[in-house]
């Protein structure tokens, strides 16, 4: 016998393709993410190159 109409499509068929469009989908907001974090200028420091900084339980350190 000939099938009558469409096959449709199993429930654990449309759950892999719905975890796959998932999984893909945070890769890229992930992805996206890294390339603003690259874009953004890096914050300045408080202290100049040399500079000693002061550790709030020891001597001072030298930065570099």
């Amino acid at each position: 016998m000939a099938s009558s109409g469409k096959k449709k499509t199993t429930m654990a068929k449309r759950d892999r393709e719905n975890r796959l469009r998932e999984r893909r989908a945070l890769k890229q907001a992930r992805k996206d993410a890294r390339k603003l974090a690259a874009q953004a200028p890096d914050p300045p420091t408080e202290t100049a190159p040399g500079e000693q900084v002061v550790a709030p339980d020891g001597p001072p350190q030298s930065d570099g």
